[in-house]
């Protein structure tokens, strides 16, 4: 892994995501090595060769730059973060995400985090002294063996449902981003009920739902993950990418009847 660090102009930008105004990235790129990371377009906007996944930027001043851009921007929700993870492995060392925690503490505004790493727990403490502050864990496999082959230096997806669980039990509002939804792997009937089951029971308020999109950049390093592992998912692989519309369509009544037996609420955004 390629760390080093940077000094950032700014760190508070604004969000085309829906319900989100602002978000925060307190590093460039992520050392989870997710391979169908969307954010792998990042790249071209650094000057590193190395592989996407294989260097993290740290944005050194950023708690210092984020209360300055805190003084020019109007009120709004906040998300931690949107093209990488805030809790990735350089944070243990470096604290980046903590400190910006902090700043946000002082003003008071409104934070949703979504992360793949049960270090959040590390910063329960001051979690639980904001004032308005939620939780999301990335979930997208019940199965421990794809996790590591999809995201390789992800938190275990147990230990992801018991941080939930802890987060939820400490009175901190928690919910799951299920996405993207793994074909073949994680878009099977009873995988989805299986899963939306135990999302509920580990006391998360919400399920977002997204599919995979395979992009270009996206396809080729998921494409050597099957063709490694599990080529004889290439050909269902190929359909989806081939009918983006009929596969989510298909997809969407999948979710649909999964969550017909549970009460938990599920939003699907796609």
């Amino acid at each position: 892994m390629i760390i080093r660090k940077i000094t950032c102009r700014s760190i508070l930008s604004r969000s085309k995501i829906p319900d989100v105004d602002y978000a925060i990235n307190p590093y460039v790129g992520c050392g989870h090595g997710c391979v169908y990371c969307y954010a792998v377009f990042m790249k071209r906007f650094t000057d590193h060769r190395e592989p996407w996944g294989q260097f993290v930027d740290i944005k050194r001043n950023g708690p210092q730059q984020l209360l300055r851009d805190l003084k020019r921007a109007k009120s709004g929700q906040i998300l931690l973060s949107s093209v990488t993870d805030p809790y990735q492995p350089a944070e243990k060392r470096y604290g980046i995400t903590r400190d910006c925690l902090e700043v946000l503490h002082q003003v008071r505004l409104p934070v949703s985090i979504l992360t793949k790493s049960i270090l959040v727990l590390r910063d329960l403490d001051l979690l639980e002294r904001m004032k308005s502050v939620d939780v999301g864990l990335t979930i997208t496999t019940l199965n421990e063996e794809v996790r590591r082959n999809f995201e390789p230096r992800s938190s275990p997806v147990e230990d992801r449902f018991n941080a939930i669980r802890r987060l939820a039990s400490e009175g901190v509002p928690t919910w799951i981003f299920f996405g993207p939804v793994l074909p073949h792997f994680s878009d099977g009937e009873d995988v989805l009920e299986e899963f939306f089951q135990r999302a509920e029971a580990c006391g998360a308020q919400y399920v977002y739902v997204d599919r995979m999109n395979l992009y270009p950049n996206v396809w080729e390093r998921v494409q050597a993950v099957l063709k490694r592992r599990y080529p004889k998912v290439m050909d269902y692989y190929r359909k989806v990418r081939e009918d983006r519309d009929s596969y989510s369509e298909f997809l969407r009544g999948r979710i649909r009847k999964a969550i017909r037996r549970c009460s938990i609420q599920c939003r699907i955004v796609f």
